[in-house]
């Protein structure tokens, strides 16, 4: 372990690897610690095509493309009485686009393609601390997470704190995170054998099913398991569980009261024990500071319905090592690249946000507490400022200037009422089809886009002022 490194990254995660690997590249010395001795358990385990473009940019596409994880054809919903297809094959025709993934594996090859690029990856080994001088961070304390007497403390000149759900400076020393009033909700999944396949919509797809008082995934693995599991509001799932005994139960008896599900999983082993995870809906006050980023889950993290996950991770990474080269090269300031880094990966998570509470709108059933509960409020809806989180992003929303009723336009777009279609994903191959980050000086934000070439970095618009 050095003493001291130019950028230090918290967390070995597809956010921190993706950050770490793309600075390094760039030329930088870059530290990645990280708790765990990896390959290690994770959840999220369904991949976006959003994510090809930034693994291509890595370097690492073909590592994944090798690997033989299952190929992911899109998604397919059986959503109450209805049903939904959404198809990747249109976004692409070179091949796979998407995966459903072993995250122990994938995030391996992630973490061991950073270290080829030149990071510095330390494993078990766990950051207690940030220290700041100033208001800025200087070093970081750790120690050996399974060998106690193995500690110090790294210097640093920029740190990006990519530790996960445990959000190490928002969450544990700055306290500054918040969680929204929708979607708190709980997940209990488990890993089947023998599973049957769907019958029905994309090869490889997810299924996501719903039920009385929440929803499932169906996730098929490249291993022979498949991933199953619950999403249910948080009370609901505790009065069930205190009623019936355990978290098994609860899960058996909403299997139960979903045909789709109970019917692959006839016949199907159970070869895992239960997992839960819950609070599925934060974000930090702001997603950096004088001398830091926060990135992936770190930073804001939001409910599974539509496998966002590693999307966000790997785009906040993308976003966060340019913003961090154009400054370290003197390029951009860093309360310029700082503030473009904010705007661009709110927005982004403000926007799934919205997409994710419509569609849980959508469910026909509205006597069910369970959906009603994952509708935003009007002054939520307020709070994300969603004029300016759309303007850019979604298509087909005209005079958005003049809408007097922003989140109803969003809503009808998405909805498919432009095309007539009830489908509630209508239009979501649309938006995965739009840029991600504004790429051009048209679409600049504060007067910076993101460039890749020659360098990965923030380019400023001509005519754009300079502080």
């Amino acid at each position: 372990m050095r003493d001291s490194t130019q950028i230090l990254v918290i967390g070995g995660g597809p956010a921190g690897s993706t950050a770490a690997g793309l600075l390094a590249k760039e030329g930088f010395e870059v530290t990645l610690l990280e708790r765990d001795k990896f390959p290690r358990y994770h959840i999220g385990e369904s991949i976006l095509p959003s994510c090809r473009p930034i693994l291509e940019y890595l370097g690492v596409w073909d590592k994944v493309n090798r690997h033989g994880f299952q190929p992911k054809g899109g998604a397919y919903f059986f959503w109450g009485p209805e049903e939904w297809e959404v198809n990747f094959s249109g976004l692409g025709t070179d091949g796979t686009n998407a995966w459903q993934v072993v995250r122990s594996e994938f995030d391996e090859i992630l973490l061991r393609h950073a270290a080829e690029l030149g990071v510095t990856v330390v494993e078990e080994t766990t950051v207690k601390e940030v220290h700041f001088e100033n208001g800025r961070p200087v070093a970081a304390s750790w120690v050996g997470t399974k060998d106690p007497g193995r500690s110090g403390r790294i210097a640093f000149d920029y740190v990006i704190d990519a530790s996960g759900r445990t959000g190490l400076i928002a969450a544990r020393q700055q306290r500054s995170r918040k969680y929204h009033e929708v979607f708190q909700n709980v997940a209990a999944w488990s890993y089947w054998k023998g599973v049957k396949r769907l019958d029905r919509g994309p090869d490889g797809a997810i299924a996501v099913c719903s039920a009385p008082d929440g929803w499932f995934w169906v996730i098929p693995l490249h291993d022979g398991t498949t991933s199953v599991g619950l999403v249910t509001g948080r009370d609901i799932f505790n009065e069930k569980k205190r009623a019936q005994g355990g978290i098994q139960e609860v899960y058996d008896q909403v299997v139960a009261e979903c045909p789709t599900v109970a019917g692959l999983l006839d016949g199907a082993e159970q070869v895992s024990g239960m997992k839960v995870e819950q609070d599925y809906s934060y974000t930090a006050d702001r997603f950096c500071g004088p001398g830091y980023l926060l990135s992936g889950d770190a930073a804001c993290f939001l409910d599974p319905l539509l496998s966002t996950g590693v999307h966000l991770a790997t785009y906040s990474g993308m976003l966060s090592a340019a913003s961090l080269a154009s400054v370290l090269r003197g390029e951009v300031a860093e309360e310029d690249a700082w503030e473009f880094y904010q705007t661009v990966y709110r927005h982004a998570y403000e926007r799934l946000l919205v997409l994710v509470s419509v569609f849980y709108e959508s469910y026909r059933g509205k006597e069910h507490h369970f959906y009603n509960a994952q509708r935003l409020t009007q002054n939520q809806r307020d709070n994300l400022n969603l004029q300016e989180a759309f303007d850019r992003i979604v298509t087909g929303i005209a005079d958005m200037d003049d809408a007097q009723d922003v989140y109803a336009s969003v809503h009808a777009h998405l909805n498919g009422a432009e095309s007539g279609d009830p489908n509630p994903l209508a239009n979501l191959n649309k938006v995965h089809e739009q840029k991600q980050a504004p790429m051009s000086p048209a679409n600049a934000v504060g007067g910076l886009y993101l460039s890749f070439g020659p360098r990965l970095g923030l380019r400023r618009a001509e005519g754009a002022p300079v502080r």
